[in-house]
């Protein structure tokens, strides 16, 4: 039994997406669920969120392994064998063990040409390109075992490249975060076809697997529906430019990354049941919220989350644990959560 696998994803970037994923993994630890973050974006922003610079330079160590998702695909990159166990950072306030953390690294983007090369000599049945193609999904699946985990919450770049393409194959579950604007939609456009084409790809490819004790991935990056990202609307946009916008998304959604194309579609995300979550902008209790390196809904006074600011980080609580429940609502394994097996 695999453990879920739920990615962030949109190749625009600006949309809040580190963000979420660091709330919700937060949030369902708050729950009871045991959650693992994996950072695989090069850019590590959501290692950023959770550690600070000197524990990061520890485990971006430069005369040793690398602590890192990097650290855990280097054998098989570098031709040594395959991929080694990785590294779990514990992070969060939590006295449980309930929130663990694969670390990001700036070389995760040396891969992307191995990931590139491999994925056509898959139709060619190479053993090494299976290897290659499936090493992300048996990482995050191993650290599900090492630490019997609920669910595996994914970030990576806003890109369409080999990388994210080996992320993809490695997802059950796609949620895409977006903002009210014009380049959202062509996000919308962009990425409909592209995990189309991905999830098709791997469809032809995965009955080629060679190595019969290799486990790979499913594949199925099912759409599970989107979260708007209210970025300071009403301070720095009309409030009609907003819902010109905002209010197109329910039909490109649907169009793009679900194949519906029979009307009506929902006037509104207030009305689609593809829409997970309005998010707010929650302003000054971003940075807030970094600095005390801990979700807004934790904040309190000793953080400097005082009278208006204390009723917003409660308001948080209530904003992110209904996106959670509705986020597991789309995920029957999440409800069932069996003990996964080892990889």
């Amino acid at each position: 039994m695999t453990v879920p696998v739920l990615t962030f994803f949109n190749n625009k970037g600006g949309v809040g997406k580190t963000s979420l994923v660091y709330h919700l993994a937060c949030m369902y630890v708050e729950m009871g669920r045991k959650v693992i973050a994996a950072d695989l974006d090069p850019q590590a922003n959501l290692t950023a969120m959770f550690l600070d610079e000197d524990r990061l330079e520890t485990l971006w160590n430069e005369s040793g392994p690398r602590l890192t998702i990097y650290g855990a695909l280097q054998p098989l990159l570098e031709g040594t064998g395959d991929v080694g166990s990785p590294h779990l950072e514990r992070v969060g306030e939590h006295l449980l063990d309930n929130l663990s953390l694969i670390v990001g690294d700036l070389q995760l983007s040396s891969a992307e040409d191995e990931l590139s090369n491999q994925w056509p000599a898959c139709l060619d049945r190479q053993p090494r390109a299976f290897r290659v193609i499936s090493a992300l999904w048996r990482i995050l699946q191993r650290a599900a075992s090492l630490k019997q985990a609920d669910i595996v919450l994914v970030d990576v770049g806003p890109n369409l490249g080999s990388l994210n393409r080996a992320v993809l194959v490695a997802t059950d579950y796609v949620a895409v975060p977006l903002a009210a604007d014009l380049y959202s939609r062509q996000g919308l456009r962009n990425i409909g076809p592209t995990l189309e084409n991905w999830r098709t790809g791997w469809e032809e490819r995965r009955p080629r697997n060679p190595i019969s004790d290799l486990p790979i991935p499913e594949g199925s990056m099912k759409p599970i529906g989107y979260v708007v990202q209210q970025h300071g609307i009403r301070m720095s946009r009309p409030v009609k430019a907003y819902d010109k916008w905002v209010n197109r998304i329910p039909e490109e959604y649907a169009l793009n990354l679900l194949g519906i194309e029979q009307k009506p579609y929902p006037i509104s995300p207030d009305q689609d049941p593809n829409a997970l979550a309005m998010v707010k902008h929650y302003r000054s209790l971003v940075p807030m919220s970094q600095e005390a390196r801990k979700p807004i809904f934790k904040l309190t006074a000793a953080d400097g989350a005082l009278g208006s600011h204390a009723a917003a980080a409660r308001s948080a609580y209530s904003d992110f644990q209904n996106l959670a429940e509705r986020v597991a609502q789309q995920i029957p394994e999440l409800c069932q959560a069996p003990a996964p097996t080892h990889y």
